[in-house]
């Protein structure tokens, strides 16, 4: 079935590969990023199938004029996929608080303003699905990764608090959770990335398991790194913190920098 679709984040990286799965499909799609030439571009090659909805959602006002032009056009929604987000690390040498600001800002709070506008349109929808994107850094703390971790970590709880409490009203909520994946974020980390994704491979896996008649709760990728952070998680703290602390150190020796996050 076709679905009326509204993707944050859609101008790079996962969006932008998973708007082109998500068109290919044949569903009609709301692009929204603060870039308006990939979404043109997308829009050229899938006519009628494209609602150009560009802005910045880190503003509330620029986020309800993105929902009225989708309630406009579209009618409604049935699936919202909430991906829009930044990084950036901390070197506490120079604690910067405005920098996790910045990351929480972009990441948990305008992520809040699109759910606001998102579930006004979803109650409207047909089976309607609400889906975020956080992030694997969120099962684990990881060094650098105060400012990220924390907003993804935000994310994480803020939809499964609204899995909940949109139970009752049928409104499926699915987090996606994605390891190293090649982006232009991650194109300027200077440590390794193990089991790194390329974006149209993690894209492709995403797009699969959203077609699923039974919704995902989690989608996790790729299944042994996600596993080896969360076997991590659950050894004792002293423990924990002598290994993710020996990464750091590893990690120094290697290239002068600390090592990151997902």
């Amino acid at each position: 079935m076709k679905r009326r679709i509204w993707l944050t984040g859609a101008s790079s990286g996962i969006g932008l590969a998973l708007a082109e799965e998500l068109l290919k499909a044949g569903h009609q799609v709301a692009l929204t990023a603060r870039s308006v030439e990939p979404l043109e571009a997308l829009d050229r090659r899938f006519p009628h199938q494209v609602l150009l909805a560009p802005g910045d959602v880190t503003d509330p006002a620029q986020v309800t004029a993105i929902g009225e032009r989708i309630a406009q056009v579209l009618g409604a929604l049935d699936t919202a996929i909430l991906n829009a987000g930044t990084c950036e690390y901390v070197d506490t040498r120079h604690y910067d608080a405005q920098l996790v600001e910045r990351v929480v800002r972009t990441n948990l709070i305008a992520t809040s303003y699109c759910v606001q506008e998102a579930l006004i349109l979803l109650r409207q929808g047909n089976r309607p699905h609400l889906v975020g994107v956080a992030s694997s850094v969120a099962f684990l703390p990881l060094t650098r990764s105060e400012a990220y971790g924390a907003s993804k970590a935000g994310v994480r709880y803020l939809f499964q608090s609204l899995r909940i409490d949109l139970a009752r009203e049928g409104i499926d909520v699915t987090l996606v959770n994605p390891g190293f994946v090649d982006t232009p974020l991650t194109a300027k980390n200077d440590f390794a990335m193990p089991m790194r994704w390329s974006a149209p491979k993690a894209a492709s896996f995403i797009a699969q398991r959203l077609e699923k008649n039974r919704r995902p709760l989690e989608i996790s990728f790729p299944w042994l790194f996600i596993l080896i952070l969360k076997t991590m998680a659950l050894l004792p703290g002293r423990l924990q913190l002598a290994l993710t602390t020996r990464m750091v150190r590893s990690t120094d020796s290697a290239s002068g920098q600390n090592g990151s996050a997902p």
